[in-house]
């Protein structure tokens, strides 16, 4: 127990360290933000041209971080069908320096809902819904490139068919032994404040593993705080892409800050750039890195949630 808190406490010196010479840049933020909830991405509705472009915008992204392949895979495509229609997720890596069999997953989804046929404004630019994830799991990759010092495997994947059904993760989980898999942060709707105002954000499924006290662990000395999931009846824990593998024992949780009782753009065509909070989204990706450090490199191995 003495070791693993002087590691601990190594370590939190070193991210400390490391957060000072490896910033999350909000200018990144905003261009890779304003970029996907453009309207020429249409929406992002899976099987449109909107989405491809999206697509191609993450896998740019990921090349012009060098992130290597995924699995056996070519490129950044890890392609699938779906009712008869092509489509594909994104993935990219960090291979682990030490644990490399040892998987850390940070996701979100790309897709939203498209566009009406009719009207004045008629795209769904879904900015939060989940522009704001995707954009987290691109500056993190670029975060976790540079430090360049992960114990375990890291994969960055970018979701498609998550508002028609959940076909990209359920399609990525398939594929992916559970027992190799450390911990999965699912970044979903991170744009706009929390019931508990800014410097916050929710963790669904928290009392189920102690995934969460080990984040918050490691934000101490900073002013940032992760609280248990504030709408248990709405289920949010098995509603996201953390679920197919939370059904097979994996500590993969959803991070949020939706008020999802009364959050004013969701699934609404108003979900704009203009509407978030980029500054306070800048600082939870921020969060997110540093919470997520001890984990990444091996210190820390989140307890299993309980098979249903």
């Amino acid at each position: 127990m003495k070791n693993k808190s002087l590691l601990i406490f190594l370590f939190i010196g070193f991210f400390v360290q490391a957060q000072k010479s490896v910033k999350i840049d909000k200018k990144e933020v905003i261009r890779i933000e304003t970029e996907l909830a453009s309207d020429k991405m249409e929406g992002r509705a899976t099987f449109s041209s909107g989405i491809e472009l999206a697509s191609d915008f993450i896998a740019n992204e990921f090349k012009k971080i060098n992130l290597s392949y995924y699995d056996d895979l070519n490129n950044y495509r890890q392609e699938f069908d779906v009712r008869g229609q092509a489509a594909n997720n994104v993935i990219g890596i960090i291979p682990g320096r030490s644990k490399p069999d040892e998987f850390v997953i940070f996701s979100a989804h790309y897709d939203h809902l498209g566009m009406e046929k009719e009207g004045l404004d008629k795209i769904y630019n879904g900015a939060n819904d989940d522009a704001s994830g995707t954009t987290a799991v691109i500056a993190l990759a670029k975060y976790f490139k540079e430090l360049n010092n992960n114990a375990r495997t890291i994969i960055f994947v970018a979701f498609t068919g998550e508002e028609i059904g959940g076909y990209g993760s359920k399609f990525f989980s398939e594929k992916m032994n559970p027992d190799k898999v450390i911990a999965m942060f699912n970044i979903e709707m991170i744009g706009t404040d929390s019931k508990w105002g800014k410097n916050s954000a929710y963790i669904t499924g928290f009392e189920k593993t102690d995934f969460g006290t080990i984040l918050q662990q490691n934000l101490k000395g900073t002013n940032f705080n992760f609280y248990q999931d504030p709408y248990p009846e709405q289920q949010l824990f098995y509603r996201s892409d953390n679920a197919r593998l939370a059904a097979q024992g994996v500590p993969a949780h959803t991070i949020s800050t939706s008020k999802m009782d009364v959050e004013a753009n969701y699934h609404k065509l108003s979900d704009e750039v203009s509407t978030l909070d980029l500054d306070n989204m800048t600082e939870i990706i921020k969060a997110i890195a540093i919470s997520s450090q001890t984990i990444v490199n091996g210190v820390d191995t989140p307890s299993r949630v309980k098979k249903k």
